[in-house]
């Protein structure tokens, strides 16, 4: 049983869980920035103007993104079942 290995593991779902992240609030955060440049350049101090677009754009990243991050994470979860030998021994 090697301390790398562990090092190995935790770097790997660290990554994983930055990339999830990312494939959901990167749309967000584009829509955000849009939204708030219509929002300055036309003086309307709106809340929900900037929450609901937001919203909407993060329900659908999380919708059309579903399959591939259950892929990602499946392969994570084989991937650790595998080590698992390497690890007892």
């Amino acid at each position: 049983m090697e301390p790398e290995v562990f090092v190995d593991v935790i770097r790997e779902a660290l990554s994983l869980v930055a990339i999830l992240v990312c494939a959901s609030i990167i749309p967000s955060l584009v829509v955000g920035l849009m939204v708030s440049i219509f929002q300055a350049a036309t003086s309307i101090n709106e809340q929900t103007l900037s929450f609901l677009p937001r919203l909407i754009v993060t329900v659908l990243a999380l919708m059309f993104g579903a399959h591939w991050g259950l892929e990602k994470m499946i392969s994570f979860f084989n991937q650790m079942i595998s080590l698992i030998p390497q690890v007892i021994s």
